[in-house]
C-alpha cells in the first residue's frame, strides 16, 4: 500500500538505502510530468530532546551548532543529488516561519477547526548545478546552507523579519489571496457528500423508530461536538 505514496523509504543502511534512492528517484524522473520532491536533511521533527541530542553531535564532529534546527543529514542528500543532475533541476530551499504571539498554534487540529494560520514563507531557487559535485563539498554546503537557515529563523523570531540580523538580502514580502476556485471546489464536494447524508440522518430521525431516531440523535450530538 506504502508504495503507491511515493515516497522513498529508507532503512538506515546506507548500502541499502544508496540502491533505494538511486531506484526510487529514477522512477519518480520518469514521470512525464515535473516531479517535486520534498526532502527534509533534518530527518525528524524539531523537539527539545532531539536538539540536544543534535548538538551533541555536532560538538563531538565539530559542525556548526544550530539553535532553532537539528543538524542535518547530509549523506542522504548527497547521494540523492548524484541521481537529481540531469532529472531535477532546481533545489527549493523553504523557510517557514510562525509568530510566536500567534491566537492560533499552527496545528492540524487548527486548520480542521477552520481556524486562521499566518504562516511566512521564504523560497530560495538553487540551480543543482550550482551545488559542488564532490560529496564532502555539497555536505558543507548543506551545513552553511542551515547555517543560514538558523539565522534566518532566529532574526525572524527577534523581529518578526527574516531579513533584518541575518544578513541575508531582503526580498520584499507580498501575500498570496485565497484561491476563489479552492473554496468552490470544496463547496461543490462538500454538496456532492454532505447532501445524501443529511437527506439520510433526516431519513433516520423521523423514521418513527425509536433506534434510528436514537442513532440520528448520536450523530448529531458528534458532529455538533467536534465541529464545536
Amino acid at each position: 500500500m506504502w508504495k503507491f505514496s511515493e515516497f522513498v523509504f529508507l532503512e538506515r543502511s546506507y548500502e541499502k538505502d544508496k540502491e533505494t534512492i538511486k531506484h526510487q528517484i529514477s522512477e519518480l524522473c520518469d514521470y512525464p510530468d515535473p516531479v517535486w520532491l520534498l526532502m527534509t536533511p533534518e530527518g525528524t521533527r524539531y523537539t527539545k530532546k532531539k536538539h540536544e541530542a543534535s548538538l551533541s553531535f555536532a560538538k563531538e564532529k565539530n559542525l556548526p551548532l544550530l539553535k532553532h534546527h537539528l543538524t542535518p543529514r547530509t549523506r542522504g542528500f548527497t547521494t540523492s543529488l548524484q541521481f537529481f543532475r540531469g532529472k531535477i533541476p532546481v533545489i527549493y530551499n523553504i523557510q517557514l516561519a510562525f509568530e510566536k504571539d500567534s491566537k492560533t498554534p499552527p496545528t492540524l487540529t487548527s486548520l480542521l477547526y477552520g481556524k486562521p494560520v499566518h504562516a511566512h514563507l521564504y523560497i530560495e531557487r538553487i540551480p543543482v548545478e550550482n551545488i559542488p559535485v564532490d560529496e564532502a563539498e555539497a555536505a558543507k554546503w548543506l551545513h552553511d546552507l542551515f547555517v543560514v537557515k538558523d539565522k534566518m529563523q532566529d532574526s525572524f523570531f527577534n523581529t518578526g523579519d527574516f531579513f533584518t540580523e541575518s544578513g541575508v538580502e531582503r526580498t520584499e514580502p507580498f501575500t498570496v489571496p485565497p484561491p476563489i476556485w479552492s473554496l468552490v471546489n470544496a463547496l461543490g464536494w462538500a454538496v456532492v457528500t454532505l447532501t445524501p447524508m443529511l437527506y439520510y440522518l433526516l431519513g433516520l430521525l423521523f423514521s418513527g423508530k425509536l433506534l434510528y431516531f436514537s442513532i440520528a440523535c448520536a450523530i448529531f450530538g458528534a458532529c455538533k461536538y467536534i465541529i464545536r
